[in-house]
């Protein structure tokens, strides 16, 4: 896909971290994009910088979503990019000690239903909005590509660690959606991908005490350090600009492999 000022992409998690690395990646091939998150101060923020559209949506919430697809298509024309980062989860062990009574409790059916919901219904979610508004607009090249659709997995997609049972399951599923989607839309000229993402320097990771950083950093092969957002958004840029990736689960994190805790 040539990426240029007659393209459009919507991006999840636009206000921060990888979502706004890969907005501003985009928007400096001159992509036209809008912001879907949440955080309304730095939604907005990012999407000012770049020339962009900010969308307050709420990946959980079907209408929200929709309403967010209509507009960002009202303000920039269908878009042919979707960078889906967005998540939600909650974190626990399948069973732990329980410090109050001291016997045993288990990470719930609804905490891991919550997580389930938002990260692998929402990709799904996301993804399917945007292929069925692809699936009407007019090939874009010689190869009857329409649009391209990148999904954030993770390293834990792999090697899940200990409290990681429903991130790592959901990112799992996650890299599970992308060959059915892909040979879903095949006809339809759509791609899917997913990159799973190591450690990386976004505004979570960096709340951490300076010490653990430093552990972390160490812990990756080469190079030995955090992960860049701008190098999550360089590989969506490549994603998107090269029409033979299609199915493909991409790990970005420097080698490394997670060890059980």
């Amino acid at each position: 896909m040539e990426l240029n000022s007659s393209i459009s992409a919507v991006v999840t998690g636009g206000a921060s971290g990888l979502g706004r690395a890969s907005a501003y990646a985009l928007a400096a091939q001159g992509v036209k994009v809008a912001v879907f998150d949440l955080n309304e101060e730095g939604g907005a923020a990012v999407a000012k910088d770049i020339g962009g559209t900010f969308h307050k949506v709420n990946i959980l919430d079907e209408a929200a979503v929709l309403a967010g697809f209509e507009a960002a298509r009202a303000a920039n024309g269908q878009e042919r990019i979707l960078v889906h980062c967005a998540q939600i989860s909650r974190g626990g062990k399948t069973v732990s000690r329980d410090k109050e009574t001291g016997g045993f409790k288990r990470f719930s059916t609804e905490d891991f239903e919550f997580s389930a919901k938002g990260i692998l219904v929402a990709s799904y979610r996301l993804a399917s909005i945007s292929a069925l508004g692809m699936a009407a607009a007019e090939p874009l090249n010689e190869d009857g590509e329409r649009g391209c659709i990148t999904l954030t997995a993770s390293a834990a997609a792999q090697d899940a660690q200990i409290g990681q049972v429903a991130y790592g399951s959901g990112k799992a599923g996650v890299n599970g959606l992308v060959l059915p989607i892909a040979r879903d839309l095949m006809d339809l000229g759509i791609r899917c991908n997913s990159i799973m993402p190591g450690i990386f320097a976004t505004p979570p990771m960096l709340g951490v005490p300076p010490k653990v950083l430093e552990v972390l950093s160490a812990s990756v092969p080469f190079p030995k350090r955090l992960g860049k957002p701008e190098e999550f958004g360089s590989l969506v840029v490549e994603l998107n600009r090269n029409s033979y990736f299609n199915g493909q689960n991409i790990r970005l994190d420097g080698a490394i492999r997670m060890p059980p805790r």
